[in-house]
């Protein structure tokens, strides 16, 4: 059964925002949707409810996590989204990310490689009221078939930018990535020129899980 969302996670939600101002994300529809979305219920482990506000990760099984807050909205403030439109997400996930992106009202196709988290995450965000695109798939490929994209979102450490995914980003779209071999990555946000060539900005360093290629499963 669905868990409550009562008036104390919306207090604990409240002192999230307010921790991720301190650190800079300043986008005001992406601070309000993170204070909408009851972070607890994407958290199958009810032993760790009590710490589901605080700005960090957590472990979601398939050797995945929930990435901490202030990373989905740093992310989310990189995309620069608007009403409407077309996100391609890599890593659904818990779909706590997903469920930004559909309180932004974007349009929104994710895909998940390990079928067990697709799965329980396509039944959580259909219990929640969320309706987006969800696919069990290879990330690396993308989804031709649905772009090209606005936007697209890379929710784990790639070892290099896609060649498929940058395909199926629009002239003047944007795609967001952590790319990197190792523990770490730098956080790239890769803009599409008219003449098909990328501006790339570097965002920093950050920690994902590794994105894998050629294993559905």
């Amino acid at each position: 059964m669905r868990q409550t969302d009562d008036h104390r996670h919306q207090g604990l939600r409240r002192r999230l925002v307010e921790v991720l101002k301190t650190k800079g994300v300043k986008n005001e529809t992406v601070l309000a949707a993170i204070g909408k979305i009851p972070r607890h219920q994407f958290i199958d482990d009810s032993a760790f409810l009590e710490l589901a506000y605080q700005d960090i990760a957590f472990p979601i099984g398939c050797g995945q996590t929930i990435s901490q807050p202030y990373t989905v909205a740093f992310q989310s403030e990189l995309l620069d989204l608007r009403p409407r439109m077309k996100v391609l997400e890599i890593g659904t996930g818990s779909g706590y990310q997903t469920a930004v992106l559909c309180t932004l009202e974007c349009k929104v196709f994710s895909i998940e490689r390990h079928r067990p988290l697709y799965l329980r995450t396509k039944e959580r965000l259909s219990s929640m009221g969320f309706r987006p695109n969800l696919y069990p798939g290879d990330g690396f490929k993308g989804l031709p078939k649905e772009g090209p994209f606005d936007r697209v979102i890379v929710t784990c450490g790639a070892p290099w930018v896609p060649e498929d995914l940058l395909q199926q980003v629009k002239v003047g779209g944007l795609l967001v990535i952590p790319v990197g071999e190792g523990e770490e990555q730098r956080m790239l946000r890769m803009e599409r020129t008219e003449d098909g060539t990328y501006r790339t900005d570097d965002r920093g360093a950050f920690r994902f899980v590794p994105m894998l290629q050629d294993r559905v499963g």
